[in-house]
């Protein structure tokens, strides 16, 4: 707003002690900036700015100004936001952080559908399996497939439940023997899921039966798709996400270890910086995401047996 612009003129220099520096920042000429800091002080009756050769400070009035205006402008702006954004929900640029295995696999069909349906949302992806600060990495949201998250300072919110399960190629059977039971796992065939040098804890049930398995530690890594690799070559036994090893189970490159125990299933979620509530395009995505991963296999909704 016009009315607004003497004010935002005044913050600026203000913020920076420079009418020159605020004039490049505002894209205007000096002698308009200082034009408008006059017709500012004029108009309220006190002198705001003490111009000296080497600096601009605030007066004690000027001082108040800038403490008052400054949050109303503030305040003014984030309602203007939300205001552009309701009524164009479906344009603008979001940038989404997701792991590694689960980008590469799942993301280009659902970036792909999802462009189709909202031509005018840019997307900006970035895979990488490290837990990241949404707020520091500057993301509007993130997909992390994970145990249950503990973290407090974001918000989090499960999609779905990912199923997991041991699994070996047939050949590494024809040099060791097949375990019946979680105890009878061989430490030295494990490999381990983990971002750090420990060893992954397995998780197994049958009905009222809870066993706890620690993998082995000669090979740890970090990603899935790599594991799965390993497992393929007859490496060793993974437990990893179904929607990593379903193409395998079917034309039997790789089959299931231990069939009648299941393994503790992790959580797809996403998570946000800690907005008061989502924006337009977060929600608009969050809602696409989640009905697009209903269709998918290797995902259980709470619907779903």
């Amino acid at each position: 707003m016009q009315e607004l612009k003497p004010i935002r003129v005044f913050l600026e220099v203000a913020a920076l002690r420079s009418f020159s520096a605020a004039a490049r920042s505002l894209r205007m000429t000096p002698a308009t900036v200082t034009r408008t800091i006059a017709r500012l002080e004029e108009d309220l009756g006190h002198q705001l700015l003490l111009r000296t050769t080497r600096q601009v400070s605030l007066t004690s009035a000027g001082a108040v100004v800038a403490a008052r205006y400054r949050t109303v402008i503030e305040e003014f702006d984030k309602v203007t936001r939300a205001l552009e954004h309701a009524s164009q929900p479906h344009r603008g640029r979001l940038s989404v952080n997701a792991p590694m295995s689960f980008g590469m696999r799942l993301m280009p069909g659902l970036v792909d559908n999802f462009r189709l349906a909202y031509p005018n949302i840019a997307l900006s992806v970035t895979l990488e399996d490290q837990l990241i600060d949404v707020v520091d990495e500057g993301s509007d949201l993130a997909i992390r497939i994970s145990s249950p998250p503990t973290d407090k300072s974001t918000i989090w919110r499960k999609i779905c439940e990912v199923p997991r399960m041991a699994v070996a190629a047939p050949r590494l059977f024809e040099r060791c023997s097949r375990p019946q039971t979680p105890e009878d796992l061989d430490r030295n065939h494990c490999l381990s899921y983990s971002s750090r040098e420990t060893p992954e804890t397995w998780r197994f049930s049958k009905g009222p039966l809870k066993r706890t398995v620690t993998s082995g530690s000669s090979i740890i890594s970090n990603n899935g798709d790599f594991l799965y690799e390993l497992a393929l070559a007859g490496a060793g036994i993974a437990v990893l996400p179904e929607f990593i090893v379903q193409d395998g189970l079917r034309d039997g490159q790789i089959e299931r270890v231990l069939p009648d125990w299941e393994t503790a299933p992790l959580w797809l979620s996403l998570y946000y910086p800690p907005y008061d509530a989502l924006p337009p395009l977060v929600a608009t995505f969050t809602d696409f995401f989640e009905a697009y991963l209903n269709d998918a296999e290797g995902f259980r909704f709470a619907s779903q047996p």
